[in-house]
């Protein structure tokens, strides 16, 4: 189990998943403080969250079929 933990082509895909995700949940959820320049501190501490939570998800999936397919 612990070598599926670093392999990198899950990480990637992860990744890639986090940035499309993550991209469309920031517009949707802070778009208008962005494009309106107002975005404090704790904002963009909510946005970095946003782009993590779809990064971990991903991980986790493609870990639990890769430890059930084999």
């Amino acid at each position: 189990m612990t070598s599926r933990l670093f392999r990198p082509d899950i990480h990637r895909r992860a990744l890639k998943v986090s940035l499309i995700v993550g991209c469309l949940l920031a517009a949707i959820n802070h778009g208008d403080t962005l494009l309106a320049g107002q975005m404090a501190s704790n904002q963009w501490l909510k946005v970095l969250l946003t782009f993590c939570v779809p990064y971990a998800v991903s991980w986790y999936s493609a870990l639990m079929a890769d430890a059930n397919s084999g």
